[in-house]
């Protein structure tokens, strides 16, 4: 029923869902702990039903008239969740269609070690990585947040109340741009980077 509500909300919303039910498993689910004042939040997932998406469940059509398919890093974890978002990636390849990624959190992606993580960014060929400076930090060290063109084309490094910045190359011309924003009093931080 969680899942029907959801679909069905999405679907109000003029998003075009394309589910896949798996009998037998639940919806997945999550708890957002909110620190009173400042907003920081924490989460307690149970990824229910997501983790058993498999890649013969993923179809081409489901990108056709997309511009864009954008994928959680938690996507290409675990298994066989993680071959299918990696197929959902070669299908957008194939389509001509941007691929995104979020590195979401670097505790799961990292849990085999940084060169496990660049080796499956580098299998999901993302044209665009979204990472916060704590992410990005994880994944190439230090502070060499253009490392991320070793693996992406652009990449956008969040820095929360400080915006973003953009990262591309021009042939070798490091190209970088801060983009400011506006500050606003923070209540809840879930979903606003």
């Amino acid at each position: 029923a969680p899942g029907r509500a959801l679909v069905a909300a999405l679907a109000g919303d003029g998003v075009e869902v394309r589910a896949v039910r798996v009998a037998g498993a639940r919806t997945g689910r999550i708890g957002v702990l909110v620190e009173p004042g400042g907003g920081q939040r924490s989460f307690v997932t149970e990824r229910g039903a997501a983790l058993r998406l498999r890649p013969e469940d993923v179809r081409p059509d489901w990108l056709t008239g997309a511009d864009a398919l954008h994928l959680p890093a938690y996507s290409l974890l675990d298994q066989p969740l993680g071959e299918a978002g990696l197929a959902a990636s070669r299908l957008a390849h194939d389509a001509g269609v941007l691929v995104t990624v979020d590195l979401s959190s670097s505790g799961p992606l990292l849990a085999r070690g940084r060169q496990a993580a660049l080796a499956l960014l580098m299998r999901a060929a993302p044209h665009l990585i979204f990472a916060t400076r704590d992410e990005t930090r994880a994944l190439v060290g230090g502070k060499h947040e253009e490392r991320l063109l070793e693996i992406v084309p652009v990449a956008i490094v969040k820095r929360g109340r400080k915006g973003v910045t953009v990262l591309a190359r021009d042939g070798r011309q490091l190209l970088q741009f801060e983009v400011a924003t506006t500050p606003i009093a923070t209540t809840d931080t879930t979903g606003a980077g």
